[in-house]
């Protein structure tokens, strides 16, 4: 994909603060927290920022300018890179999140600026994008209570339950196969370390090769690292596949 500016700009920075500033800690902890919301903001508030930032500005390495973005589940993370590829890179975004309240406070706070979430299934969005984002979605604990702990290697094998993490198995593909189809050739996804097997999967069901990057970037609310993945356009740092 073409090389764009590798940096977020100081005008991008000031608005990622003033909507942060913004944004409505009280009623997104009852979004993210089942108790202590407040607290767990008071600590994640300025890390979601600072790597959210960090992750615009390598993202900002990868992705033209004046494409279009699907971002799939965005939240608070999701704010500095859709600033960042809406101010700095003139892209159309397009950020899905089925949570009414928290779409409710996130439009608020980004108020005045490109960036609209919308209250829908992303496997509605019409395409093409040049851009897919999906971080900690296809393994949340919440929607796939089963399916999470095996992916990450802390399933009990006592209470296990095989046909329950079918079901959940099958969901997962059945939104992949909907929103990778969406992806234009070459195309990029950004997801979590631990999400890559389901892209991977069907990248290899479609015999479409794909580029996995080497760089890892931290992340504050998950605490997976996301990683860029590269479709249908190998690269020349990264393994190929």
């Amino acid at each position: 994909m073409g090389k764009s500016r590798p940096r977020v700009s100081s005008c991008t920075r000031a608005t990622i603060g003033r909507v942060f500033q913004r944004l409505e800690f009280r009623t997104l902890g009852r979004v993210y927290c089942y108790e202590g919301g407040d607290g767990f903001w008071r600590t994640k508030r300025e890390p979601a920022r600072r790597l959210g930032t960090r992750i615009a500005a390598a993202l900002s390495h990868e992705l033209s300018i004046g494409g279009r973005s699907l971002y799939v589940g965005a939240g608070v993370a999701e704010i500095p890179a859709l600033l960042m590829e809406t101010v700095d890179l003139q892209r159309r975004v397009h950020p899905f999140n089925l949570r009414r309240l928290e779409v409710g406070s996130l439009n608020r706070a980004c108020q005045g600026t490109p960036v609209r979430f919308v209250t829908r299934d992303a496997a509605t969005a019409a395409g093409p994008f040049d851009h897919l984002w999906i971080v900690s979605v296809l393994n949340d604990p919440e929607r796939f209570p089963d399916l999470a702990p095996l992916s990450y290697g802390r399933a009990d094998p006592v209470t296990f339950d095989p046909k329950r993490f079918s079901i959940q198995r099958r969901t997962v593909q059945s939104l992949v196969d909907r929103c990778m189809p969406k992806l234009s050739r070459p195309g990029l996804v950004t997801t979590s370390t631990e999400e890559v097997v389901w892209i991977a999967d069907w990248c290899h069901r479609h015999g479409i090769p794909y580029l996995v990057g080497r760089k890892q970037f931290p992340t504050a609310l998950v605490g997976d690292p996301i990683c860029f993945i590269h479709v249908g356009m190998p690269k020349k740092s990264g393994r190929m596949h």
